[in-house]
């Protein structure tokens, strides 16, 4: 029977993250069979771990906020002069329909980070959680919570080009042939095993996708729905097939959904939602 690090077996077991059982165990907040633990102690999956209820209060207090994220923010780390989005938390902007009862204080801040990434061109659901078990279910190597998208497109028939760059996206598109890429009814001349494409069979950064749910939510507007969040995935996913995303707005990750959080405003995850 196989041993792990005592860490990693917690995270596995969803009670923490690992840098949190790490700082448990230093605690010694932590027995395993009884014992208090070592730091680097090896165990096997039938040992009975224990974590102090001082532990899971501290863990009881870490909050997880949804953000409607507007244009113009980064998810993570300022880049490029650009803002990040956890500077949008703050009392001012808290949905006054909130139906938490938590209420904002500074804490709150500390150790704050996004659990996966929307691009600065993208809208709508964003996570910024300090609780280690959210983060990990999200944008842990195993997760398989679905997220899904709204993604409005324009179609470049073959042999016509797109400014492909993102700082050209308010660039005028080109025109080839005197023919105007599609921006209306795209559905009606979209080929049909281009979208089967979309949900199958295409390659990001020398690796295949994962199977998507991609269908039209109108003749503009595809609806996409992924387990994974490679790097600009969508767009790059569309190009792949001719099509232009010129907006994209993430309405959903998992059970939680954006609803009526206005744009720029933020909530908490309330106690009784899950993703």
């Amino acid at each position: 029977m196989a041993t792990s690090r005592l860490n990693k077996r917690m995270a596995e077991l969803g009670l923490c993250s690992r840098r949190e059982a790490d700082d448990w165990i230093a605690q010694g907040w932590v027995k395993v069979n009884g014992e208090v633990a070592e730091m680097g102690v090896q165990v096997l999956p039938t040992d009975r771990i224990e974590v102090d209820k001082v532990a899971q209060g501290f863990q009881d207090q870490r909050v997880t906020i949804l953000l409607h994220k507007p244009m113009g923010y980064v998810s993570g780390q300022a880049e490029d002069g650009h803002t990040p989005a956890v500077a949008l938390i703050n009392p001012r902007t808290h949905w006054r329909d909130d139906p938490s009862r938590n209420r904002f204080s500074p804490p709150q801040l500390r150790g704050l980070a996004p659990a996966g990434r929307l691009d600065i061109d993208s809208v709508g659901l964003l996570v910024l959680t300090q609780d280690g078990r959210v983060a990990r279910q999200l944008i842990g190597e195993d997760s398989t919570v679905d997220k899904e998208y709204l993604v409005r497109v324009v179609y470049q028939a073959p042999g016509q080009a797109l400014p492909r760059h993102p700082s050209e996206r308010s660039a005028p598109l080109q025109e080839i042939d005197g023919r105007d890429p599609v921006s209306t009814n795209v559905q009606a001349v979209f080929p049909p095993q281009l979208l089967e494409r979309l949900r199958h069979g295409l390659s990001l950064d020398g690796e295949p996708l994962k199977p998507a749910k991609v269908d039209w939510q109108n003749p503009e507007q595809l609806r996409f729905v992924l387990t994974e969040g490679k790097k600009r995935q969508i767009r790059r996913m569309c190009e792949l097939v001719g099509l232009k995303v010129v907006g994209l707005k993430r309405i959903r990750i998992g059970r939680v959904v954006l609803g009526n959080l206005p744009i720029g405003a933020w909530r908490y995850l309330g106690p009784h939602e899950q993703f």
